[in-house]
């Protein structure tokens, strides 16, 4: 049986902290799909077009990793797909709160799905998309903060 993870947010742009959390969840799944939430109440840097085609470009050669947008209930999606767990990463930040709200969410419409959360590595405790949007929009350097490929794709745009 091939076990099916989903790793959820709008990732504009999509950080370091994002990457490591995705790679140390491939070592627990076969297939691990990142899905960009389209969100209405949020201002992007990048279209959701844009995104998927960076992510993707991103994890090109990691067969285990699929890209995908939703604008949905992420439940839905992950029972429209076969998916019966959630990958969160957690910062010391205050995060917890939050998530531990939104699994307990999930779980009640979802009672097949697991929310696993992933602690973020040192180096990404403060890293957040918000962070290096104002950063970025301010002429700040953001290049330790983003994957190359993403940081590419910023200085290209």
């Amino acid at each position: 049986m091939t076990r099916k993870a989903v790793y959820a947010g709008t990732f504009d742009p999509f950080t370091t902290g994002h990457d490591d959390i995705l790679k140390r969840s491939l070592a627990l799944f076969d297939e691990v799909t990142v899905l960009l939430a389209i969100s209405p109440t949020k201002k992007p840097l990048f279209t959701i077009e844009q995104r998927l085609e960076m992510i993707s470009e991103h994890f090109k050669s990691e067969k285990k990793v699929k890209v995908d947008s939703w604008g949905g209930l992420l439940v839905d999606y992950a029972k429209n797909n076969g998916i019966d767990t959630i990958i969160r990463g957690l910062r010391p930040t205050g995060d917890f709160e939050f998530e531990f709200q939104m699994a307990s969410m999930n779980k009640k419409l979802y009672p097949e799905i697991e929310t696993i959360f992933l602690m973020t590595e040192g180096q990404n405790y403060f890293v957040s998309s918000s962070l290096v949007k104002e950063v970025y929009n301010h002429k700040g350097n953001v290049k330790s903060f983003l994957p190359e490929t993403i940081y590419k794709w910023l200085l290209n745009n």
